[in-house]
């Protein structure tokens, strides 16, 4: 079964690694699908955040990684994918998360699973990578390599 991992990975953390392995080994297949919010402020450009998520998921079999415009609904019928796999960190996720669920199987029948994230990974979120590698923090090990190196290359061009 095919399904969808969307995101706007700016940067592919290792929490949203786990979630896409473990939708993974349920599923066989996945989409992870990298949209653009207009209201973010991005530390990497569309395209290198592809070819970062591209990197991180390159040893996995059966891994898409596709930019996103427009409706996920809309996204996943166009291409055959009837379900969502989301991470959950804590109770606000799920909050939006149901709210998501509900509104994407009414408007396309497509179905969300939720995982809830590994103990290890709960309290790592891209908004805090960043704040860390602005304040010029290390953030190996919330990162994986190719991200890293990206990161680290940003900072020596800068």
């Amino acid at each position: 079964m095919k399904v969808l991992c969307p995101g706007s990975f700016d940067p592919i953390t290792v929490g949203h690694l786990d979630i896409i392995r473990r939708a993974h080994a349920l599923f066989g297949e996945v989409v992870v699908a990298i949209g653009n919010n207009s209201t973010k402020q991005y530390m990497f450009s569309f395209d290198e955040r592809v070819e970062l998520v591209k990197g991180a998921t390159a040893d996995l079999d059966n891994i898409t990684v596709e930019a996103m415009e427009g409706l996920l609904v809309d996204f996943c019928n166009d291409r055959g994918i009837p379900a969502v796999v989301k991470g959950l960190r804590f109770g606000a996720d799920f909050d939006f998360e149901l709210q998501m669920a509900h509104m994407n199987e009414e408007m396309g029948g497509i179905e969300t699973v939720l995982l809830p994230a590994a103990r290890d990974h709960v309290t790592l979120s891209s908004t805090i990578i960043r704040q860390v590698v602005r304040l010029g923090g290390d953030v190996a090990r919330y990162v994986p390599d190719n991200v890293l190196a990206a990161i680290k290359e940003r900072q020596r061009t800068s």
